[in-house]
């Protein structure tokens, strides 16, 4: 697989990924929701200040330290690409790796600059946020928080029969999480490397022999 065509794949992500969370982030106000295709499919705004996913990972010195690990992770991620690309690794491989690299950037650029350019979102006023002069956003360098919009509660169930152990009488919901294209970029190479790493990364160790080495001995007969 080529360098450009790994290049135009990471753009590609980028750029729909950005494009989708200031569309939602300049048109939403926090906490709200629209269906786009019936009820399992919505449009949910919600920002985070940790990792993929909604999870959070503590609080001021812990977002600093996530975002400056993504930083270095992406910095690595340059030189492991080119890496590989050159080795002319799987392309299956290579995919795999550029839409891993491609996430972690889009939630990297959240991290570091939606901080220093936009209005904060606030819950309680409902607002809609708009761009900022530079440096005059909600927030400083590298405490920018990730913003998230797709939601997928494909079963919802308002009261569990009270006999099931633990869900008894609770709601449930399966699948919650609120997430980007970025952590679906993470998630697809994730998975498809877990799935297909033996077909991809195959075992290069020489195979041992099988037959005996031939007689030196001449004969006599």
């Amino acid at each position: 697989m080529k360098g450009k065509h790994v290049a135009l794949l990471i753009i590609a992500i980028l750029v729909a990924d950005q494009i989708l969370k200031i569309y939602i982030k300049t048109n939403y106000y926090l906490g709200e929701e629209h269906n786009m295709l019936g009820s399992w499919f919505r449009l949910h705004f919600v920002e985070n200040k940790g990792m993929a996913w909604g999870w959070e990972f503590g609080d001021g010195f812990g977002k600093i330290a996530l975002t400056l690990f993504r930083l270095v992770a992406v910095i690595a991620g340059t030189f492991y690409l080119r890496h590989i690309i050159q080795k002319q690794m799987h392309k299956g491989f290579v995919v795999c790796a550029s839409l891993i690299y491609a996430g972690a950037a889009g939630n990297l650029i959240d991290s570091m600059f939606y901080g220093m350019i936009f209005e904060n979102s606030d819950y309680y006023v409902q607002n809609v946020a708009n761009f900022t002069a530079f440096g005059k956003g909600y927030a400083s360098f590298l405490h920018g928080k990730v913003v998230d919009m797709l939601y997928f509660p494909i079963i919802q169930i308002e009261k569990m029969p009270a006999w099931m152990p633990f869900l008894g009488g609770q709601p449930f919901e399966f699948f919650s999480p609120v997430f980007n294209l970025a952590d679906a970029a993470i998630s697809t190479g994730v998975i498809a490397l877990f799935i297909w790493q033996k077909k991809w990364m195959p075992d290069n160790k020489p195979a041992a022999a099988t037959s005996e080495p031939a007689s030196t001995e001449t004969d006599n007969s």
